[in-house]
């Protein structure tokens, strides 16, 4: 079967030993697991619990809007399409998309489609990641959290956004995985 990708003998080859939170703030938690590998070798393995979260593309016609603010991890202010969570367990990947869009862009979707789902870092986080598209768009009033204080909404060109994607000016991985996803949809 040439291009087709099988896995196989699909199994668990991690056992978890023990498990004990080392740090836990409102949007994440930190934990180290004591873990067994089935060569026999013991081992530590750190993990970041984090809630779901929803990025969303906000469309309009040859035009997609996106959000710009400072990323204090890499102390850079970067573009990305409107992304994030509530911290909350249970929350619909709709509502959350819906809210999230509104709180960082003012943006109202009169229709969202979703996309798929991913996670984000499953290297080390276990926080999945809800894809959709919003389109007929309306503006409102947004509501920043307190973090967001200095998001600025940038209304941009497909075809240029796209070169920014190409050149590295939108490093954001998420931003570039869920537009992979909105091409291939795109497709079909």
């Amino acid at each position: 079967m040439s291009g087709t990708v099988r896995l196989y003998n699909f199994r668990m080859s991690i056992k978890t030993l023990g498990t004990r939170e080392v740090y836990r703030n409102r949007w994440i938690r930190v934990r180290e697991d004591r873990i067994l590998r089935d060569n026999g070798v013991e081992g530590i393995y750190g993990v970041v619990d984090k809630e779901d979260c929803a990025i969303i593309i906000p469309l309009d016609g040859d035009h997609v809007y996106l959000v710009e603010q400072f990323r204090y991890t890499v102390q850079q202010r970067l573009l990305e399409f409107p992304q994030g969570g509530w911290e909350t367990r249970d929350v619909e990947p709709e509502v959350l998309a819906r809210g999230e869009l509104k709180e960082e862009t003012g943006l109202i979707a009169d229709r969202m489609q979703f996309l798929g789902t991913s996670y984000v870092a499953y290297g080390y986080a276990n926080q999945k990641m809800h894809i959709f598209v919003a389109t007929g768009l309306t503006h409102s009033d947004k509501t920043p959290d307190p973090e967001e204080h200095d998001l600025q909404l940038h209304r941009i060109p497909i075809a240029e956004f796209e070169t920014m994607l190409r050149d590295g000016r939108i490093p954001d991985v998420c931003t570039i995985a869920a537009w992979g996803m909105y091409l291939l949809a795109s497709k079909q």
